[in-house]
């Protein structure tokens, strides 16, 4: 078969009804499709069968991180050209291939299904997240969740964070400023919004790597506990803090922010955590932390949010997101989070977009990976390194179409008198 990628390119723009923006190179070696363009690489047909067998991004995604697709050229553009085709038309590649009725669209199936070579489809990759067990978001499987994402190894993630160690969206201050620059502004803007002053105690949840414990102990004089449920980040964190010299003012725990009981805290930072709370735990997390802060007390809650559905209950977590990244993660708009904080006694008084910051940073860890390819395979795995590729990359895009932002919220709990503890003008960390 030396025309494979011809017939690829005709039966996909049969099935989808639109012409392929991208070439493609086939196992065959031959290649079809507009000169210049990215290139989508078919390096075997099993692709083809997962494909089959899972339309649309959870088939791809699978074909991906096996090896068995690539992307020859821009990375980027080509997976704008990708989601333009199969995800911003208004429905999945999945509805798209459903109406099989049309004579048009059986004998294209029928053709790729010939192409694709002997049935069934292979496995899925070992990458991929497939047995859960026990309710969703409990602790139990919160642990599990947690440990699949954040024990992928620490010098894994040294090698795409950078010596920050900040896994969240920075804070450029400037377009070209550097990464670890960007990230220790963000902690600063943090510290700032909170109002932190010597002496007080704050409560870092999730606390990863320790950056912000120590950023806001080192710089602030607090005194920080902070919680994690990933074994491998507290023995870093606590590993960076013995260094640092602050073991007496900075406490990491191996521990669900559920079961956090020594409060009252005077401030409380929440970094890129909620987005694992699950819609039906997060009224739970905005109580716990209403309880666990003083009359006064601050809390910065730093999420990930997804625009709107116009109907929610068609809202479903994204298939390879959830299969490979983080497993049981939800997003939320931003008007449904402010909501829970206020139901849950908070008054919300900033609300700050951070979008395009996430992908400048997404950006940045991406050729940090890239810069570091070969020792990223060898201490995870071909396909994970892979699947990080492909999960940031696609996430910068993301950001940048507003497909989802980020945003950090700063609330107090007012005291009973209604005294907000807040200076007049707010943004006094500007």
């Amino acid at each position: 078969m030396a025309d494979a990628a011809l017939r690829l390119t005709t039966l996909a723009e049969e099935l989808l009804g639109a012409p392929l923006p991208v070439r493609i190179r086939a196992w065959d070696g031959s290649e079809s499709g507009p000169p210049g363009a990215p290139t989508l690489v078919v390096r075997h047909r099993r692709a083809l069968r997962r494909l089959l067998w899972k339309p649309g991004e959870l088939g791809l995604a699978r074909g991906w991180v096996a090896g068995e697709i690539d992307i020859d050229g821009d990375l980027y553009g080509a997976l704008s050209l990708i989601a333009g085709l199969l995800w911003e038309r208004g429905a999945d590649a999945e509805d798209a291939v459903h109406p099989l009725r049309d004579p048009r669209m059986r004998a294209a199936a029928k053709g790729l299904v010939e192409i694709a070579g002997p049935w069934p489809p292979p496995p899925p990759p070992p990458e991929e997240v497939r047995r859960r067990s026990g309710t969703l978001h409990t602790k139990h499987r919160d642990r599990a969740a947690i440990s699949h994402h954040y024990d992928v190894g620490n010098d894994f993630y040294e090698m795409v964070l950078g010596p920050s160690m900040v896994y969240s969206c920075a804070y450029f201050e400037e377009p070209g400023a550097t990464l670890e620059d960007a990230q220790r502004d963000k902690l600063d803007l943090v510290c700032r919004k909170l109002g932190l002053t010597e002496g007080e105690r704050l409560l870092d949840v999730g606390c990863g790597w320790g950056s912000m414990a120590i950023h806001a102990a080192r710089e602030y004089g607090v005194q920080v506990t902070g919680v994690t449920l990933s074994r491998e980040q507290a023995a870093y964190a606590r590993k960076r803090i013995a260094d640092e010299g602050l073991t007496d003012r900075i406490e990491i725990r191996v521990q669900d922010y559920r079961d956090v009981r020594d409060g009252p805290y005077d401030a409380i930072s929440s970094i890129g955590m909620a987005e694992h709370v699950g819609s039906v735990r997060y009224r739970e997390y905005a109580d716990d932390l209403f309880a666990l802060l003083k009359p006064g007390g601050r809390l910065l809650n730093h999420q990930i949010a997804r625009r709107p559905e116009r109907d929610e209950s068609e809202y479903r977590i994204d298939d390879f997101i959830d299969a490979y990244v983080f497993p049981d993660g939800e997003l939320a708009p931003l008007g449904r989070t402010v909501g829970t904080l206020e139901e849950a006694g908070f008054e919300v008084r900033d609300v700050e977009s951070l979008r395009e910051h996430y992908a400048l940073t997404l950006r940045h860890w991406v050729r940090n990976l890239e810069r570091h390819w070969p020792e990223a395979v060898r201490i995870t795995s071909p396909g994970r390194a892979r699947v990080w590729r492909l999960y940031m990359a696609a996430s910068a895009l993301s950001f940048e179409h507003n497909r989802i932002g980020v945003n950090q919220i700063l609330a107090v709990r007012s005291r009973q008198s209604g005294d907000s503890a807040l200076p007049l003008r707010t943004r006094t960390w500007n």
